[in-house]
């Protein structure tokens, strides 16, 4: 059984408290960061370790590309998302062509070390957002829509669930929701029509989504991921998303007007995510395991869809993972060189 909360770990191994904490029943899912990795033999030792000792527990990353990808040691370097938008404005096949391309291939390899799922792609506009900037595919939803198509398109391909973020929408708020509370205070219309845009047209194809921790003040005083107006009218009722909803990280500042992380992890359930993540403070993920422990366990259909083709061992070379793999790890390389900036 999938439990409500998702973890981290400290290093590159599993220590016997990160043993004891995989076997509660409330922890259903683990998310790696960089110093978690050292090659890609030592990741795929660690998630078989993991599902050794928690079998059905959903392994997850931050591997966008640009400056947010934990995976790089022994792993293709992925360009920013912004440099897809850029190619779009002269070449838009050859954009399309090389967003798809690159969503297969960070998505073979992230399977290839038994990571279920990278949280991605980023749906937010590149507008003012100083996190988001060119994380986004584009400074228009009428850009975004197709090149997240084509990235989603190559993920599924690879055999990777979808997960877009960040609902309604980031990419219009200046301050970093990490270290600062995060409000938009345009209207319910406003963020609509522009920035909702991405997520309501590619919702068939999204196999989940993180709502921001953003208070979008003309709308509700709370957080989109702590809003039952957001999650429970908007998204369950209105836009009818039967996905998956991930929490951001509820220890990010943003996420601070719930109280500490206790609350912050029941008021995440309650507005009615699937599943709340509590990274880099291992005294605040205890007190989130405490205080769902008599919370029902999440809709297990759903979040079983989450669940990536991980094949069966990972080859003794490596990352040699064939010659399609081989081909578009050069092109995506070669276009990445050309892109920077």
């Amino acid at each position: 059984m999938i439990g409500a909360l998702m973890l981290d770990i400290a290093g590159t191994t599993l220590t016997l408290e990160d043993i004891e904490l995989l076997k509660a029943p409330q922890v259903g899912g683990m998310i790696l960061f960089s110093r978690n990795i050292e090659s890609p033999e030592q990741v795929r030792t660690l998630t078989d370790h993991m599902r050794l000792i928690r079998p059905d527990i959903l392994i997850a990353v931050d591997q966008e590309g640009g400056r947010v990808q934990r995976l790089k040691t022994g792993f293709t370097l992925l360009p920013a998302m912004g440099r897809f938008g850029e190619v779009y404005q002269q070449n838009p096949e050859a954009a399309l062509d090389l967003a798809e391309k690159c969503g297969w291939l960070m998505a073979t390899e992230v399977l290839a070390v038994g990571i279920d799922f990278s949280f991605a792609p980023v749906l937010d506009i590149n507008a003012i957002s100083d996190v988001i900037g060119d994380r986004g595919f584009a400074l228009t939803q009428a850009d975004i829509i197709p090149l997240a198509h084509a990235f989603i398109q190559g993920m599924h391909r690879a055999g990777m669930a979808t997960t877009g973020k960040h609902f309604p929408g980031h990419g219009n708020v200046k301050a970093d929701s990490h270290v600062a509370a995060a409000i938009d205070n345009r209207s319910y219309d406003e963020i609509y029509q522009n920035d909702m845009q991405p997520f309501i047209q590619l919702q068939s194809k999204l196999d989940a989504l993180m709502p921001a921790h953003v208070i979008y003040e003309q709308v509700d005083s709370k957080p989109a991921g702590f809003s039952e107006f957001w999650v429970q009218h908007i998204l369950r009722k209105e836009l009818k998303f039967d996905g998956v909803l991930f929490s951001d990280d509820l220890t990010m500042q943003a996420a601070c007007v719930a109280g500490g992380a206790d609350a912050r992890i029941q008021a995440a359930l309650q507005a009615g995510c699937d599943m709340g993540l509590v990274c880099n403070d291992r005294t605040a993920a205890r007190l989130a395991l405490s205080a769902i422990q008599d919370f029902p366990l999440p809709d297990q259909q759903r979040l079983e869809r989450m669940r990536g083709k991980i094949p069966d061992i990972l080859p003794k070379s490596g990352l040699e993972l064939g010659t399609e793999w081989q081909q578009i790890k050069q092109e995506i390389e070669a276009f990445k060189a050309n892109s920077c900036h």
